[in-house]
């Protein structure tokens, strides 16, 4: 071998071993940037009871509905994923006690026994509790419910309102917003103390039934998290009052609630 082919075979391999360096360290990069482009984002969880229509009901396999729509926005905002878990309305604020990216919403209320167990977001949505009887019904204001059968959602406020104004034991509590209407219609409660948007849904699939013309109650409806959680809280509340000041929230409740 010639020192003229000698050197040329050693500076091609020199030049070989670079590329290969190169080739490793590009390698390297490339997966690091896959690792970081593949980091999972943080979940965010909202517990729900979905038998309360419009504001969380199945679709199908789906739940949709008011505070869907709204708690899917609010995760948007956040930069994370979003997932429904649906229970019994009375583990709720168990469920909610029990992580730190999970918030309740459920058409909930605001009440002052609540605000015991968990914190709460600014209002979001107004609710007004309202009365479903049967059409040949004797009870024609809010009054003529005393001395009656009364049937309420188990922990919800219509359920807290009634004990309190007729006593526990003319008030029969249902699991489901449904099994109120059943128990009404089969004759077992003379009345039932819901809210209104989901009544109105009720009383549309049920020509045997109607509203009282005046309302039980009017409230609100706000977001609730784990007690002392105000990072989550923060963030949520931040959330939320963007939605409402580019008009999503609006938007969302007006299409499930059209404005008469």
């Amino acid at each position: 071998m010639n020192k003229f082919f000698k050197s040329t075979v050693c500076a091609v391999a020199a030049v070989a071993m670079m590329a290969a360096c190169f080739a490793g360290c590009s390698k390297k990069d490339d997966t690091a940037a896959d690792t970081s482009s593949s980091e999972q984002k943080e979940v965010l969880i909202m517990a729900t009871n979905a038998t309360f229509p419009p504001y969380e009901y199945y679709d199908g396999e789906d739940i949709v509905g008011i505070d869907a729509e709204i708690g899917k926005a609010i995760a948007d905002k956040l930069g994370m994923d979003f997932k429904i878990e649906d229970m019994e309305f009375n583990s709720i604020i168990s469920y909610v006690n029990s992580g730190d990216n999970v918030m309740g919403m459920a058409g909930m209320t605001v009440s002052e026994d609540r605000k015991l167990q968990v914190d709460f977001s600014s209002s979001y949505a107004n609710g007004v509790q309202v009365v479903i009887v049967k059409k040949d019904s004797d009870i024609k204001t809010v009054d003529d419910l005393a001395g009656k059968k009364i049937g309420v959602q188990l922990s919800t406020t219509g359920d807290i309102y009634a004990t309190d104004d007729f006593g526990a034991e003319m008030v029969t509590q249902y699991n489901k917003a449904t099994d109120c209407v059943l128990g009404l219609k089969n004759g077992d409660v003379d009345a039932v103390i819901i809210d209104n948007a989901p009544a109105q849904t009720f009383v549309a699939e049920n020509d045997t039934l109607k509203l009282l013309e005046t309302e039980y109650a009017n409230e609100d409806y706000a977001i609730c998290v784990k007690k002392g959680n105000t990072q989550l809280l923060d963030k949520i509340n931040g959330a939320l009052s963007e939605l409402t000041a580019d008009g999503t929230v609006k938007k969302i409740i007006d299409k499930y609630i059209p404005a008469k």
